[in-house]
């Protein structure tokens, strides 16, 4: 598997990860007052957080993906629903990606 597909992975489970964080987790704190799922997927979601930024700067730096393109992904996922957004673009990076795969192998 490729680092792009790793950090669309990521991003997808980040994303998830942010709503139930939004709209379980807080909810349960606030309405129920039972702090301990944000505990929980809070940490989750910062760890998982953590790891897509790792992922989306190594993916800039090797030169898969640019400038613009990693901005949006970054900034996308501090919105809830942002990284199911961008995995449009994601995933038509990746084609890209395995048709020069499949041209170089083919000659």
């Amino acid at each position: 598997m490729s680092k792009l597909q790793w950090l669309r992975y990521s991003a997808l489970t980040e994303g998830v990860s942010w709503l139930v964080l939004l709209f379980f987790a807080m909810p349960m704190k606030y309405i129920w007052h039972d702090p301990s799922f944000v505990r929980v997927v809070g940490m989750t979601h910062g760890l998982l957080f953590i790891t897509l930024v790792v992922l989306l700067l190594q993916t800039f730096m090797q030169e898969n993906i640019d400038k613009k393109e990693a901005l949006t992904i970054f900034l996308a996922s501090f919105l809830p629903f942002g990284t199911f957004f961008t995995d449009r673009s994601l995933r038509e990076i990746i084609a890209q990606e395995e048709s020069v795969v499949l041209k170089v192998n083919e000659e």
